[in-house]
């Protein structure tokens, strides 16, 4: 089933949680809401449950308007947070809640209700457990039994809020992998809140980055990471550091000194002469050792190839070591107290850093906005 969302705005007294909202999913796709708390995303999904009421816009399931349509008629699946498990119904009940409470016309009989139940709990992996309260079993394992109940009533869409927010990251980690398995299996046209980036990027077949009540970008997850639409799409997904500057005819100049340390934009061409900030993330800083010849870039004379910075402090976890940074007064930086560079472990013991020594920052990539 396809989903059109259409011009769909809600306040909640002054807080307004979503902005005259479009948004086009795809029957069969499995899509992430992603954004920071309070951008919307929980509220849109609501909804499109129909747990929700819009103070103006339509949302249409496969062409049909459901504006008005009550939340037990959209068939809809919805799974929680938190689970929400009837805890004193064994697992094999919580599954059949939805469909023995069908209208008696359209209940099936319970030999039909047995059979469909455990073929759920097989396809989750949890048949074994059908026997069991929802106090005996973990966190993931209620999680799924929580997804095969909203599964059981066969619906035409399955919404999750945070559906693994309360786990933890091992478990979520699996689970994730587990969802997009069982998706790829099941084709039901999914939605999907998180505040996890990762989590987004890693399952989604498209992510909907959503800030202040407004959608910001939307593209499957190597286009939004690759190409962020604005700066708060890029400061988001992931870590990033911000340079600040001016672009004038191409070029960007980070710092106030004319001799800065320059970066190519070609996209501002036209530009003159105008406020712009650089984003680098730190995979894409250059790292050296500070050398004599160097000694331009803390006084800011000459045009510069890098920015001078002290190392702070290493941290080295598995293959990557990460370094914090503080440019060097008189460096021409234009940027935080702080820069973060990510190296690989390897190198940073084959260049034997120690903290407290100067390095050279010099950005590989780096992504131009103009205010």
């Amino acid at each position: 089933m396809s989903i059109a969302i259409r011009e769909v705005s809600k306040d909640f007294g002054t807080f307004k949680a979503l902005r005259n909202v479009n948004l086009d999913i795809e029957s069969g796709e499995l899509v992430a809401l992603l954004g920071p708390s309070g951008c919307g995303k929980t509220t849109l999904l609501r909804i499109i449950a129909g747990l929700e009421t819009a103070d103006h816009g339509n949302i249409f399931f496969s062409g049909e308007d459901t504006t008005d349509v009550n939340v037990r008629e959209r068939k809809v699946g919805f799974v929680f947070q938190h689970y929400a498990l009837f805890r004193h119904m064994t697992v094999f009940d919580n599954v059949a809640f939805g469909l023995r409470m069908k209208p008696r016309a359209t209940r099936p009989a319970e030999s039909v209700i047995k059979e469909k139940v455990h073929a759920l709990l097989n396809l989750v992996q949890l048949d074994w457990l059908a026997d069991r309260y929802p106090a005996q079993l973990s966190g993931g394992q209620r999680q799924r039994i929580a997804l095969a109940r909203a599964l059981a009533v066969e619906p035409k869409v399955l919404l999750l809020d945070e559906p693994f927010g309360a786990l933890d990251a091992k478990v979520r980690k699996e689970l994730r992998r587990w969802l997009r398995r069982l998706h790829d299996d099941l084709h039901v046209t999914s939605i999907f809140v998180t505040h996890d980036q990762e989590e987004a990027l890693e399952v989604a077949d498209r992510v909907v980055l959503m800030n202040s009540g407004k959608v910001e970008q939307v593209g499957t997850p190597q286009d939004v990471w690759d190409h962020p639409a604005s700066p708060f799409v890029y400061g988001f997904l992931g870590d990033v550091n911000l340079f600040h500057g001016r672009a004038h005819e191409g070029e960007m100049r980070v710092g106030e000194s004319p001799t800065g340390l320059r970066l190519s934009s070609p996209e501002h061409s036209a530009v003159q002469d105008s406020i712009a900030y650089a984003y680098v993330r730190p995979h894409d800083l250059e790292v050296r050792r500070y050398q004599a010849s160097d000694a331009h870039l803390a006084r800011g004379y000459a045009p510069q190839s890098g920015i001078a910075a002290k190392l702070l402090r290493a941290i080295v976890v598995g293959p990557t070591a990460r370094l914090e940074l503080a440019p060097l007064e008189g460096a021409a930086s234009g940027s935080a107290d702080i820069v973060e560079a990510h190296i690989s472990a390897q190198q940073f013991r084959e260049m034997d850093l120690k903290e407290g020594e100067t390095l050279v920052l010099t950005p590989r990539k780096a992504r131009v906005f103009v205010a």
